[in-house]
């Protein structure tokens, strides 16, 4: 079968992608997707992504190898396997980044990329509740509901602690500002998740030059005899199948599919590829490199008020949680449990914010055993999460075989940089701090954990080394830059040296953004859509 555009992932890029590049009837698209439908009810409610956590139907369920760093421990990484992506099994939290991200891409070699320059995609991407404005779109696709007016009145006593230790304050971190502290948004329209998959995708299957295949893993790219990429080797229903492509192959597989896919089919570090019996067809060092995560770790504290752990943590709770979603569409069912939290300079020597903060009233422990599930603690309860917004350290996605259905190997490296390790303090120091302000300690009862035992550099170090986890922002594996061997693909996501292949999804990443990663990924797939229809 012979197409104009395959796009490999039908993730938050490639939902996307596949909408925009189909939409003036001219090009015949293929979009191809290793898991199923996200038709169940359970992705369109937001709390519905609790079920989705240790789900291999929807999920990887990859492993990181063993974190030298983190005392040994293999961390989590989820990611979606499913039409929408991560972006229908995320907690939904709509986080742009901050002005520098951008400008920083920018200044590596990236024109085209400064944050005024990207900030007409976001806009274009959003219907923001509140209506448009200079900073908000109000005719995208992608619904953005302010939870302001809506949280616990638990998280109005964070709010106020923030307040009186004169930390600013913020209303909208995708305006002119990303520091203080402040409610999230979330995408969601009317009580349901709004994502790429809902908004872009759907709407777009009713058109004739728009195909999917679901349910079928992308196992190679294939060339020409000039070495040009002509189409991808796929495996469906046990059987393998070809496909091609007359202008682009797009890859849209994430930080860790899209590096995998490269390296499996000859685009990569050429002796390493060799060493696993595979032709190089580019010798293309920095695939899989450059790997960034934001790393977190939680406090926990018990509430002398009711918090969400009650209602949560019992069936007639649930149920009556459940009745007020069904009638009103609104209420904790219809939110993230992340409600509240803010960026903030560690240190007064910090250029910019550096710690970003979650405040939840809701405290529950993931469990390692997949069988268990999310369940809160015993106690009223609340947590509070931190992580570096701009981690110094730097991992790795590489294949291990060449057999496409064998995990690559995660190496996030976390820890590693002494940067990440004093951001670790800094975040410790600025939790206990808001803790303890008037507010919220007025209204807590103990630290839980780590406990209040636990005051050395040394003891809240050790503390993060075990209890810390990825927050799930993989990106930067096919960064983006001017050279062919610090970087994978240029300031239009041609794959350098490789006629014919793009790279649209959160692997290009230069450098990790403050923040939620879901936002930015989708405004370079707005982007990549662009510079792919205009010819960049």
């Amino acid at each position: 079968m012979n197409y104009d555009y395959i796009i490999v992932g039908a993730g938050s890029a490639g939902c996307i992608l596949a909408s925009r590049l189909s939409e003036s009837g001219k090009h015949n698209v293929l979009l191809v997707e290793a898991g199923g439908r996200d038709d169940s009810f359970w992705f369109k409610i937001p709390v519905g992504y609790a079920r989705s956590y240790y789900n291999p139907r929807v999920n990887w369920m990859y492993y990181s190898e063993p974190e030298a760093e983190l005392h040994g421990r293999k961390i989590y990484v989820p990611r979606g396997k499913v039409q929408g992506g991560s972006g229908s099994i995320n907690a939904m939290i709509f986080v742009r980044g901050a002005k520098e991200d951008f400008d920083d891409w920018a200044r590596a070699g990236n024109p085209g990329w400064t944050y005024d320059e990207v900030l007409t995609y976001f806009r274009k991407l959003e219907t923001h509740a509140r209506g448009p404005s200079p900073w908000h779109g109000g005719d995208g696709p992608i619904h953005v509901t302010p939870m302001r007016g809506m949280t616990h009145r638990i998280t109005d006593a964070f709010l106020e602690s923030c307040r009186a230790l004169g930390l600013p304050m913020n209303a909208d971190f995708n305006g002119a500002e990303i520091e203080g502290a402040g409610v999230y948004d979330v995408n969601t329209n009317r009580g349901q998740r709004s994502h790429s998959s809902a908004e872009y995708l759907r709407p777009a299957l009713d058109r004739p030059n728009l195909t999917i295949e679901r349910n079928t893993r992308v196992e190679r790219l294939t060339f020409a005899i000039d070495g040009r990429v002509s189409g991808i080797e796929v495996r469906q229903d046990g059987q393998k199948r070809k496909f091609a492509a007359r202008r682009e192959v797009i890859l849209a597989a994430g930080a860790v599919g899209s590096p995998q896919l490269l390296q499996l089919s000859g685009i990569g570090d050429g002796a390493a590829l060799q060493a696993l019996g595979i032709d190089v067809r580019s010798h293309l060092p920095a695939v899989g490199r450059n790997l960034q995560d934001h790393l977190c770790a939680s406090y926990y504290y018990r509430a002398t008020i009711p918090t969400l752990n009650g209602e949560f943590g019992s069936l007639f709770g649930q149920a009556k949680l459940g009745l007020q979603y069904l009638l009103t569409g609104k209420g904790p069912f219809a939110m993230s449990v992340n409600q509240a939290g803010g960026f903030f300079r560690g240190s007064d020597n910090e250029a910019q914010p550096n710690i970003q903060l979650y405040f939840n009233p809701l405290s529950y422990r993931i469990p390692n055993d997949p069988k268990a599930g999310l369940k809160p603690e015993p106690y009223p309860g609340y947590l509070l999460c931190f992580n570096s917004c701009r981690p110094a350290s730097r991992g790795s996605v590489s294949i291990n075989a060449a057999d496409p259905m064998i995990a690559p190997e995660i190496r996030p490296n976390y820890l590693s940089a002494n940067k990440d390790i004093e951001e670790v303090l800094q975040g410790s120091r600025l939790v206990r701090r808001i803790a303890a302000a008037s507010a919220l300690s007025a209204v807590t009862g103990e630290e839980v954990s780590p406990g209040p035992d636990m005051t050395s550099d040394t003891a809240l170090i050790d503390y993060f080394r075990d209890n810390s986890g990825s927050i799930y922002h993989l990106c930067g594996t096919c960064a983006m830059g001017p050279d062919a061997h610090g970087s994978v693909v240029d300031a239009s996501l041609r794959v350098h040296g490789v006629e014919g292949l793009r790279i649209v999804d959160a692997s290009i990443f230069p450098n990790i953004t403050a923040g939620n990663i879901n936002a930015p990924t989708m405004m370079v797939a707005e982007k990549g859509a662009d510079l792919i229809l205009h010819g960049a």
